[in-house]
């Protein structure tokens, strides 16, 4: 039964990174064709793909924490999940310097994937609320 809970959050991190890079991309056209230019939608498109990505790995490794401690725990697989949660760890550090431009612990308050993601839709909201409708 717990295998199939770590299926499901495997599933619901791959959904994550989906969506989130559909979103990244309708808010990055939406960018450009309000004038912001290219450099703007690029920057709106890599955060908000970065967030996705980084909430994706949040519940990735969620997701191995599951599946590794509703299995015969074995020394063997604690040292695999170690190596599995340090890499992600690693990736993830390197997605937020990469979106925030900083070292994570040199930041006030770190933000999740998830507050990135919705940090760009609602500066999408504002942007798209000063304007009136297009003809």
């Amino acid at each position: 039964m717990f295998i199939n809970v770590a299926i499901v959050f495997e599933a619901v991190g791959a959904l994550a990174m989906i969506i989130g890079a559909v979103i990244a991309i309708v808010l990055g056209i939406r960018t450009l064709r309000r004038g912001d230019g290219g450099s703007a939608a690029f920057t709106t498109l890599r955060t908000t793909f970065g967030g996705a990505i980084l909430l994706g790995l949040e519940v990735l490794v969620a997701a191995d924490l599951l599946r590794t401690i509703t299995s015969k725990p074995s020394l063997e697989d604690a040292l695999i999940l170690g190596i599995i949660v340090l890499i992600r760890t690693i990736l993830s550090i390197s997605i937020q310097i990469e979106i925030e431009g900083v070292l994570p612990w040199r930041r006030a308050l770190l933000g999740s994937g998830a507050s990135v993601v919705s940090g760009e839709i609602s500066r999408d909201r504002r942007a798209g609320a000063g304007r009136g409708p297009r003809d």
